[in-house]
């Protein structure tokens, strides 16, 4: 059996096109995984309130809402490669800034500027990737997508125990490697960008009309990663771990979604991707549930919360692929920029709502918090099913993926459980 199966013209013309994004976009996500969990440390060292803490997080995600607003204009104005090294350069700057100036302002201002850079980013990479690639293997795609950011974001929360929150050192480090990742994109000679000309725009409104299913769960994973990522340091380091501590269990997290992100995502292609979706939502309820009985410098803590970041951040690329799978390739790249919005409106009120969970329950509230959002999620699918049922795969079963096979026995059952109607009533 090949590990790595041999690719098709088709993929391996893709591959060319998008290594350079992607070895850029994980040196970006390096920087985010450093220069988040500093500013969090940071931030609790000086004893700010929780609000003024989860305000700091809220920030980044007022910021990603602008980002992803101005970026679709810009893409059609200069194109994905100009953006993109914009975006880079800013966000470079602004981590250095953060390091210099010991103030919750300057943190919130900047991290609203980080924001806005990494949801630009976002939608230049999505809005790439969707436009390269077809429905059957776009679940794939978005799972390399993910991979790449999660695994780079918890691969940069490891290095943070190389530093002093307080000293302007790390910070600079960060932004060093934001500055690097210019150089994939930029001197790929490969790069090949999807023409922006012939975009078509497309309304909130109406990508809820056709994706009620995909618009719904993007913005309750927004909250629900919003709310897990933001209060993910303060929770820690009210526990007092260490700082080395600290990024290892934050780091648990990003890790387990990259693990994950890959088979959940292949088996999203060839089974129905809201029941997948489902599935792991539960998977992520059962694993906090378990978190409990943990204290927090357990090691079963960090072994939990990296099978809750398997289950979790996979949502976003399921989400994100079944949304495309309702929309006009003229309409991928503006459906991309409705999806980063939602996702950041979500992740914007995430550390907000998760705030009183610690406050009122103390160590217990973080995974309460998790329970709660992601239960959100998966009532909302249960009643998306409800609403329209489809098979749980169209596919012969000689076609279905090691993957796909490995998830059709509970996916079957989900849907005799959950559905009531045979006939669409509208729309996913």
């Amino acid at each position: 059996m090949r590990l790595i199966p041999k690719l098709n013209p088709t993929r391996k013309n893709i591959l060319l096109a998008t290594w350079g994004l992607f070895a850029g976009l994980s040196l970006l996500l390096v920087t985010a995984g450093v220069f988040s969990t500093l500013v969090g440390i940071r931030a609790e060292l000086k004893h700010l309130p929780t609000l003024v803490s989860g305000g700091i997080t809220t920030a980044y995600y007022a910021g990603f809402l602008l980002g992803s607003w101005y970026t679709l204009r810009a893409l059609a104005q200069v194109g994905h490669i100009r953006v993109y090294a914009a975006l880079a350069s800013l966000l470079s700057a602004s981590v250095l800034v953060s390091g210099v100036f010991d103030s919750p302002i300057v943190w919130i201002i900047m991290r609203s500027s980080t924001g806005f850079c990494y949801a630009g980013l976002y939608v230049v990479a999505e809005s790439w990737l969707n436009g390269l690639a077809a429905n059957t293997f776009r679940g794939r795609l978005l799972a390399v997508y993910n991979v790449v950011t999660v695994g780079a974001y918890g691969a940069g929360q490891l290095l943070v125990f190389n530093f002093d929150a307080r000293n302007l050192t790390g910070f600079a480090f960060a932004a060093m490697i934001a500055s690097l990742a210019v150089i994939p994109v930029a001197m790929s000679e490969q790069a090949a960008t999807p023409n922006v000309d012939n975009h078509e725009h497309i309304t909130l409104r109406e990508l809820a009309r056709v994706v009620p299913t995909g618009v719904g769960t993007i913005l309750l994973v927004g909250l629900a990663h919003g709310g897990m990522l933001g209060m993910a340091v303060i929770y820690a380091t009210r526990e007092g771990l260490s700082v080395g501590r600290i990024g290892v269990l934050v780091a648990a997290v990003q890790l387990g979604g990259m693990a994950l992100t890959w088979p959940i995502s292949s088996a999203s292609d060839d089974i129905d991707r809201r029941i997948i979706g489902l599935l792991i939502a539960l998977g992520a309820i059962v694993m906090s549930v378990a978190m409990l009985y943990q204290p927090a410098s357990s090691n079963w803590t960090i072994v939990l919360l990296f099978i809750i970041g398997g289950f979790s951040f996979p949502l976003y690329a399921v989400a994100g692929a079944y949304t495309n799978d309702w929309v006009s390739p003229e309409q991928m790249g503006a459906a991309a920029s409705q999806l980063v919005t939602l996702y950041g409106l979500g992740a914007m009120i995430g550390p907000l709502a998760a705030a009183p969970f610690l406050d009122i329950l103390g160590s217990n509230g973080y995974a309460w918090s998790i329970i709660t959002f992601h239960a959100t999620v998966l009532l909302f699918l249960v009643y998306r099913i409800r609403a329209w049922h489809a098979p749980v795969t169209t596919k012969h079963w000689d076609d279905v993926s090691f993957h796909g096979r490995a998830f059709f026995v509970p996916a079957t059952i989900v849907s005799l459980g959950v559905s009531k109607r045979s006939k669409p009533k509208n729309l996913q």
